[in-house]
């Protein structure tokens, strides 16, 4: 069980990487988009939709890198006042109820995504991408993040999450 819980964070933190890859090359897209417009005087094609669907991309795949780092917005008031038995009942509540969530968005993703790519959808831009390509990362990113849910709650029932102590000191060190 030890392996698989790794396994799913070590993962977690690839996707990470990968969506702060594709922050940094929406970045430059936009860098090269801003030069070629204003310095080449010349128009630009694909790049606009480029930033969009990276960033998207970003967003999704980042989630469980997120959960993993407990970076959520949260309202901790309630959990910080609570110990024991009530903190335990109280968390796994609210990430039985974020994995419940997560696993509806999970499905609906993916039957968008199978829509895009049997039906051979395309944007309706200049650039004409296959809609599958910008659609995958919200199954497979919100999907991770179910995975990496599940992890969290195995994590808490075994008592290896992070006291309220221990994470406002990891939320100094940032």
């Amino acid at each position: 069980m030890n392996f698989c819980l790794r396994a799913v964070d070590k993962i977690s933190q690839t996707l990470g990487v990968i969506a702060m890859l594709l922050l940094a090359a929406a970045v430059l897209v936009v860098c090269q988009m801003i030069f070629i417009r204003y310095a080449l005087n010349a128009s630009t094609v694909w790049q606009t939709e480029f930033v969009i669907y990276s960033i998207m991309a970003s967003t999704f795949l980042g989630s469980p890198y997120v959960l993993l780092h407990r970076g959520h917005v949260g309202v901790d008031l309630l959990p910080t006042m609570l110990e024991g038995r009530g903190r335990f009942i109280l968390e796994m509540i609210g990430g039985l109820i974020s994995l419940a969530f997560c696993v509806v968005l999970a499905y609906s993703g993916w039957i968008y995504f199978h829509e895009a790519w049997e039906g051979g959808w395309t944007t309706d831009t200049v650039w004409a991408l296959p809609l599958w390509i910008p659609l995958l990362p919200l199954p497979v990113g919100i999907g991770m993040l179910c995975v990496q849910y599940v992890a969290e709650l195995i994590k808490l029932t075994r008592g290896n999450t992070l006291s309220a102590s221990e994470l406002s000191t990891v939320k100094e060190d940032f």
